[in-house]
């Protein structure tokens, strides 16, 4: 059995654990861990970079199994462990909350933008490459120009600078059929697998450009940081 550790707590840097299993994927050796620490890659989010007794691993989600499983970072393999062996893991905390700080200001986006009347159409949440895109399902006059787009865009920054500045909560629960629903307070509530940070007043450096029309969709592009911790 695995707990996905990382979707209780955003925070949690290390913990003491057992090998939950073991196996291979293309004849690449794998474990997998009881308590789950590691993010794995999806959701438009970065996977973790973590550890397993000091051997750097990069976590990936297993299709067969379901569960999230370590296997080698590079090119030194991974020493053979055995089933309920304790292990100590540990993620890189400082990678983790960056990426937390963009997936959490990506749903911030997608509710400033349903505000104004645009529809998600896709997103991605990785360092450097972040950006939410919409469709309009009415027309919108204001993106025909430059100063129209910049308009659209200064409405949406004003409705992210004042959730942030409101320090709303970020809150998760399982709904009926066992999905993990995130609500930013109650401007936003979607299914989601990803890590996110406590309260949006955690969030800072967010910066939004001027939105693009790109193949007929509104492209918001973005960053964030997490604010620094005392």
């Amino acid at each position: 059995m695995q707990v996905p550790a990382y979707q209780a707590d955003t925070y949690e840097e290390q913990a003491r654990t057992r090998i939950a299993a073991t196996g291979e994927h293309d004849g690449t050796p794998w474990v997998a861990v009881e308590h789950c620490l590691f993010h794995p890659q999806g959701g438009g989010q970065p996977a973790d970079r973590g550890w397993v007794d000091g051997h750097e691993i990069t976590p990936v989600r297993d299709h067969d199994s379901g569960m999230v499983v370590a296997m080698a970072s590079g090119e030194a393999a991974l020493p053979v462990f055995s089933m309920g062996q304790p292990v100590e893991v540990r993620i890189d905390l400082p990678t983790r909350l960056a990426h937390a700080a963009l997936h959490t200001a990506g749903h911030l986006i997608e509710a400033a933008g349903r505000a104004q009347g645009w529809v998600l159409a896709a997103n991605i949440h990785f360092p450097g490459q972040a950006r939410i895109e919409f469709t309009a399902p009415r027309p919108d006059a204001r993106l025909d120009t430059a100063e129209g787009r910049e308009e659209a865009t200064e409405a949406l920054r004003t409705q992210v600078a004042a959730a942030i500045a409101q320090d709303l909560p970020v809150t998760w629960e399982n709904d009926a059929e066992g999905r993990r629903i995130v609500h930013l307070a109650d401007l936003h509530s979607a299914p989601c697998g990803g890590t996110h940070v406590r309260s949006l007043g955690d969030l800072a450096d967010v910066v939004l450009p001027t939105l693009k029309i790109k193949k007929g969709r509104i492209r918001v592009s973005y960053s964030a940081s997490h604010r620094e911790r005392s």
